[in-house]
């Protein structure tokens, strides 16, 4: 029986450093790729585009926005943004609104046509209307 414990505590404690090691590993990968340019994000949520590299100091200038900048720790930068369009490639958008336009077929689950052509002013008149009949 001591020897199973023994055997579990020693896997236990494997597994623990096997872990780490896999982490630190991960974070030399990330590290390796940041260069200026390059669009990353915080642990605390920012995002920006890194200006300056201070590597004896492990400091990172990021560009917030246009002329604001932000001094961080070097193992505060923890993901580097892809672009969106290559994230998503598979998204289409149509080259005109006719896809937006209701069809005769969903004007019955949209409401009446008088109701689709109400101007906003209208549109509250009635709804008060029907609140004032329910009471």
């Amino acid at each position: 029986m001591n020897i199973l414990l023994f055997v579990m505590l020693g896997l236990f404690v494997f597994m623990m450093f096997r872990r780490n090691k896999k982490t630190k590993e991960q974070a030399v990968a990330l590290q390796s790729k940041f260069a200026p340019g390059v669009e990353v994000m915080t642990s605390f949520g920012l995002f920006g585009r890194i200006v300056e590299i201070d590597e004896e100091e492990n400091k990172v200038v990021l560009e917030l926005s246009p002329g604001n900048l932000a001094t961080v720790h070097r193992q505060a930068v923890t993901k580097i943004v892809e672009p969106a369009a290559a994230a998503d490639a598979t998204t289409v958008v149509p080259d005109d609104a006719s896809s937006l336009t209701l069809d005769k077929a969903d004007s019955t689950a949209a409401g009446t046509d008088a109701a689709r052509n109400e101007t906003p002013d209208e549109t509250l008149r009635r709804l008060n209307d029907e609140g004032k009949k329910d009471s």
